[in-house]
């Protein structure tokens, strides 16, 4: 289904023109919707936002990848960057390299997040190490890192919510 067919008629709610509608298409429109709410500049105020884009966007993903969303200081959207890409289970990341981007595009506080392809979206030891290493490396420039939010199947796991950062 094309974007043209869906209509938005008031704040949440949308109209579709035309009656057969798959599952499929209803997954494209949602990760547009979606994808719309994380356009630049967006501000997010709730880890919510964060976890229905990232769930929409990434439940799905057959290899792992580490990614970083750039706030300014009014924690608005200044982008999304998929930095590392990994294999079935694994991601390295690097500090360094987050650290760089964070100065190249001049960004006030970090979230990060990765998928888990097997679809459960606990934290390994490994996935706690990383959010320490970054979040001291993040302290040395002034950058809060305020989330890590892990991807599974069905549900995102955020690191704030459950006392982890």
């Amino acid at each position: 289904m094309k974007l043209h067919n869906l209509i938005k008629s008031t704040e949440g709610t949308y109209n579709v023109l035309r009656t057969n509608v798959s599952e499929e298409d209803i997954l494209k429109m949602a990760r547009s919707i979606t994808a719309s709410k994380m356009r630049k500049g967006a501000k997010f105020t709730r880890p919510d936002a964060v976890k229905d884009y990232l769930l929409s966007h990434h439940r799905e993903d057959e290899r792992e990848k580490f990614g970083v969303i750039l706030l300014d200081s009014q924690h608005r959207v200044i982008s999304k960057e998929i930095v590392f890409e990994g294999t079935i289970n694994a991601a390295p990341v690097y500090p360094r390299e987050v650290v760089k981007l964070v100065l190249a595009q001049n960004a006030a506080a970090l979230i990060i997040f990765h998928n888990h392809p097997s679809g459960v979206n606990e934290p390994s030891m490994a996935d706690k190490r990383v959010t320490e290493r970054l979040k001291e490396a993040l302290s040395t420039i002034d950058v809060p890192l305020l989330d890590h939010f892990i991807v599974g199947a069905d549900s995102v796991m955020s690191f704030a919510e459950r006392g982890l950062i």
